[in-house]
């Protein structure tokens, strides 16, 4: 029972394998870049066409190819292929080694007479003993078969004119085989001294023996002038064909029965012989494996044979035939089909399990992908968020939570080509959401949980400003490994940019200075909620211009709104240097009149378009703009120091005002700085007087007032420490955070 187990197993994995064997691939015969046909003779490698000698073994197996059409007639071409050397018209070729030539007929008229067919000496052919037949249409006279003026056989028949010619009974016709290894012969008439007319009835020929007797009669040859005959061939010197063929050579003792029924890979191999054969020669012949074709002397892997698909009912009616490498089985049909259903039902319940597999497998990750998604929620700040939403104090609607999947779609898996800008809190890049809207998506920096707090503030503090001045906050994705939040596109760059860099498109004229400085103004000086919102990092780096090349906030990521009975916030030193409050880098204690001090650095560089921090700047200049700008109003050099496109467009007069109020901004002491509202109205007072006058107050009208004693002071030495990016290079900070220092692209 076992045993009848295991054979049905065996038969159903052949019935699943042989398959592949089924589609029959014709395998190629000649070398490449060789002609394979002569018209349609096959021309298999060692024989080949060409002046390309490596299309041929050596000169013995050149062949020519020709048109023996007539060139004046419409007919269909006829092909002419001819062995070079030994000029014989070649039939066709097997290369299982034999080869089928027209050769000429012998005909005898007036007495004795012969004729020599072709001579084959010292070529790799011989005539074939075992398919040829010596002929000789003839009665009453000897006909004999000549070799080297030797006679090597003959036959002679019996006269009966009333019976047609029946050469394998003797009757006006005769034939004999001939020895082995012949390589040229000829055909002879010995007539006794007895006459015969001239008629030429009397021939002789050497012939395929299976050709003849297909043929309606001896007598019908008598109009022929060829008639075919076999040759075989095979390769000769083995001992210098050995560096052809190499390891596929094998001794000729080697038993081809063990080889023929154990070789199934298809590999070709030769057979060698040192024996010299009756014409002193040493031979090799190549085979393809039993139940393998192709051409062995190519030395490549000879393609199976579909036993299957020649002939019919090679298995009986009652059996399938089941090809296989090299041979074939016969399968009882009734077992075929419960093979097949077992196999059906084994390949169904191998899908289903398959199925099964990928579905758990796709349930298990979606599982896992939804806890991490709930762990990177809670680690983000998710709860706090929450609780935020929830006290009531916050504005939902104007929240959106974003899925990773849509914001990964949207920036094209965050590809580095889509990069804006990068800065201490993470790295922004370009999207389009899927109603076509750009937005920058702002991917944070891994956070520990000591920083959530300050990252869920920017969030909170975004969500409540609703101002044409601020970068609007339109929704945040806290499921991913690192923080998202998703912002407006704001597609012209920074302020910085502008003013330190010349950019022809877009000016930054007195007008547009005073326009942009009042923009910025405004947008500190709003309230959300009723209670301020402190931005603590206010610097031209954090302006961005829209399309219509309007100011916009960005940055609020270091903000706190504080409580109306709260007067300052007591922190860590958060900014960055040239923009830092003095009072709050000593104090750690940050007012409303901080944001006061940095817009008067980012108002000085509007006016003077010089960097905040400069070591070109001389040590009696001072490093800090703020300090060089007081140190030239105390000296009376403003408009020394002024930027040309400031000198050009404004009036002295509105000049002379802007610089006032922001050498108060500047003011080293916070409770003699202007608030934000304080410095809107003046700005816009200025911007109004300028609109209605026709051209502004001389300079020397204009009443300069010092109402404070300013002393001058040096951030840069002030600090705890200076950084590396100085006058052109990267700001130094104790907590750099720019956001979306970007150009449009």
């Amino acid at each position: 029972m076992q045993s009848q187990a295991v054979h049905m197993m065996i038969l159903f994995l052949l019935l699943l394998s042989v398959n592949i064997y089924t589609a029959q691939v014709v395998p190629r015969m000649a070398k490449y870049g060789c002609q394979e046909y002569c018209g349609d003779v096959l021309i298999p490698y060692p024989f080949g066409i060409g002046s390309n000698k490596h299309c041929y073994l050596d000169d013995w197996f050149e062949m020519d190819c020709s048109n023996q059409s007539s060139k004046t007639t419409s007919s269909a071409p006829h092909y002419k292929l001819v062995l070079k050397r030994a000029q014989l018209e070649v039939l066709n070729i097997s290369i299982r080694g034999t080869l089928r030539v027209n050769s000429p007929v012998t005909k005898f008229c007036n007495g004795n007479g012969s004729s020599q067919m072709a001579d084959l000496t010292g070529s790799p052919f011989v005539y074939s003993q075992d398919k040829n037949r010596f002929t000789a249409v003839s009665c009453g006279f000897l006909a004999g078969m000549v070799s080297a003026e030797f006679v090597v056989g003959g036959c002679r028949s019996v006269c009966d004119h009333k019976k047609s010619a029946s050469c394998d009974i003797g009757i006006n016709c005769c034939q004999t085989t001939i020895p082995p290894y012949l390589t040229m012969i000829g055909a002879s008439i010995l007539y006794q001294g007895e006459t015969r007319d001239s008629s030429c009835d009397d021939y002789a020929f050497l012939v395929d023996k299976d050709w003849f007797e297909r043929s309606s009669s001896a007598h019908a040859i008598k109009s022929r002038r060829h008639v075919p005959v076999v040759l075989e061939w095979n390769i000769i010197n083995y001992t210098s064909s050995l560096a052809i063929f190499g390891s596929y050579v094998t001794n000729y003792s080697f038993d081809p029965y063990y080889y023929y029924n154990f070789n199934y890979q298809g590999t070709p191999y030769c057979l060698g012989s040192t024996a010299l054969d009756y014409n002193n020669r040493s031979t090799l012949s190549c085979y393809c494996p039993d139940g393998f074709e192709g051409n062995p002397y190519l030395l490549e892997t000879c393609q199976d044979i579909d036993e299957c698909m020649i002939g019919h009912n090679r298995c009986g009616p009652h059996s399938k035939c089941v090809n296989a490498p090299g041979y074939y089985v016969c399968v009882d049909k009734k077992k075929t089909k419960l093979i097949l259903i077992i196999g059906l039902g084994a390949g169904l319940g191998l899908l289903l399990l398959l199925i099964s597999a990928w579905l758990g497998y796709r349930f298990l990750k979606k599982r896992h992908t939804m806890k991490r998604r709930e762990m990177f929620f809670k680690r983000n700040g998710g709860l706090l968020l929450e609780k935020q939403l929830s006290s009531g104090e916050v504005n939902v609607e104007k929240i959106k939570l974003f899925k990773s999947k849509e914001l990964e779609k949207s920036t094209d898996n965050f590809n580095t080509d889509r990069i804006l800008g990068q800065g201490g809190q993470g790295t922004v890049y370009k999207g389009m959401l899927t109603d076509g809207r750009i937005v920058a998506v702002k991917k944070s920096k891994i956070v520990d949980e000591s920083q959530l707090s300050d990252f869920i503030n920017e969030v909170v503090i975004l969500s409540q400003i609703n101002h044409r001045n601020v970068v609007q906050l339109l929704g945040c994705c806290l499921e991913t490994e690192v923080p998202i939040l998703v912002y407006e596109f704001i597609p012209n760059g920074n302020l910085s940019q502008y003013i330190h860099e010349q950019n022809e498109e877009f000016p930054l004229t007195w007008e547009v200075r005073l326009r942009i400085a009042i923009e910025i103004a405004g947008a500190l000086s709003y309230n959300a909620a009723s209670f301020p919102i402190y931005h603590r990092d206010i610097k031209s780096a954090n302006v961005l211009l829209d399309e219509k090349y309007r100011a916009k906030i960005a940055d609020f990521g270091t903000s706190r709104s504080i409580s109306i009975d709260q007067t300052h916030l007591t922190t860590c030193v958060h900014g960055t240097f040239g923009y830092l409050d003095p009072e709050y880098f000593q104090s750690s204690q940050f007012t409303e009149k901080s944001d006061v001090y940095s817009f008067g650095v980012v108002l000085v560089e509007l006016l003077t378009g010089q960097k905040p921090i400069s070591f070109r700047r001389s040590q009696e200049e001072g490093k800090s703009l703020a300090t060089y700008f007081i140190t030239s109003m105390q000296l009376d050099r403003l408009f020394e120091i002024l930027d040309a496109q400031v000198v050009k467009g404004g009036s002295k007069a509105d000049i002379i005002l802007v610089a006032d109020l922001a050498r108060r901004c500047l003011n080293l002491s916070g409770r003699k700085r202007p608030t934000m509202r304080e410095v809107t109205a003046e700005l816009e007072g200025i911007q109004m007087s300028e609109k209605t006058s026709n051209g502004g107050e001389n300079y020397e009208e204009v009443e300069y007032v010092r109402t404070d004693s300013i002393e001058p002071w040096d951030v840069a030495s002030s600090s705890t420490g200076t950084g590396p990016g100085l006058d052109g290079g990267p700001s130094s900070s104790l907590h750099e955070i720019p956001l979306l220092p970007y150009k449009s692209w």
